[in-house]
């Protein structure tokens, strides 16, 4: 973990209640090699100004070369009211990065079997960290399937991100205004045959408690899977036990030991 000062690059609304943030990581040896050891899953802890707890943001991707980190934030109270009138040229104080995320294998070896045709799933604001796990999937060799639900198409964006990536690339919308009406558990139903074979191999989801146990319910339970959390955290570094969860495991931090929690591990 390390206490930064970043700049913002661009601040700009992307769908409804959404924001994407480009910031510019601090030129100093220690600051690129963070940078540079990044896993898709962590977060990032900012101070805003006048208020007490800094703001948990998940990482969307990052840019070792142009030594850029981009974040994409929902609107939903005082902290991310104040980020979206935040403009460029602006810093903020960042501890990062924070947070157990997604294991990959590295690009030129050779993935497991059980992640060859992975399932990528994100609902809402749990979309961004499935940004980086794609990007870093496919140059490791694997053949991923991203499902992304919203409520309505006004809420949708970064369908065309993941369509540039190569990713097969799924819609869900609750009221039925863009891709297939429904949840992403209804486009999950499309990737098993009349044989009951299943086109995913893996599973790896980001979003609300809800849709992360309807997605597990749904999967088959020979099926391995990956789970990012979304919690309230105090310190956001595992000090306060303020996110604390029971797993068959035992007690976790959300914050630290995950967000990423296996499924074979999770008490709904």
């Amino acid at each position: 973990m390390r206490n930064s000062e970043f700049t913002i690059k661009k601040n700009q609304r992307i769908a409804a209640g959404m924001n994407e943030m480009i910031l510019q990581v601090p030129e100093t040896p220690e600051d690129e090699e963070m940078l540079r050891n990044i896993r898709p899953g962590q977060f990032i802890n900012i101070r805003i100004e006048g208020l007490y707890l800094r703001r948990p943001i998940s990482i969307c991707d990052w840019d070792a070369g142009a030594g850029t980190i981009t974040i994409v934030y929902k609107t939903v109270g005082r902290g991310t009211e104040a980020m979206g009138l935040m403009e460029t040229g602006e810093t903020l104080d960042i501890l990062w990065p924070l947070g157990n995320g997604y294991a990959l294998p590295q690009a030129g070896q050779e993935a497991e079997r059980r992640t060859r045709r992975p399932l990528l799933i994100g609902g809402g604001a749990g979309v961004p960290p499935m940004v980086s796990l794609c990007r870093r999937m496919i140059e490791a060799g694997l053949q991923p399937t991203v499902i992304l639900g919203f409520r309505s198409e006004e809420d949708a964006y970064y369908q065309d991100r993941f369509e540039a990536m190569g990713a097969r690339t799924l819609i869900t919308a609750e009221d039925g205004s863009i891709g297939q009406q429904g949840f992403v558990t209804d486009a999950m139903r499309t990737l098993i045959d009349s044989d009951g074979a299943c086109a995913y191999d893996s599973v790896y989801a980001c979003g609300p408690e809800p849709m992360l146990r309807a997605i597990c319910e749904t999967a088959p339970e020979t099926i391995p899977g990956w789970f990012s959390f979304e919690e309230r955290m105090g310190c956001g570094f595992g000090a306060c036990m303020g996110c604390s969860c029971e797993t068959k495991y035992g007690s976790k931090r959300i914050c630290k030991d995950g967000p990423v929690l296996e499924r074979s591990e999770i008490i709904w």
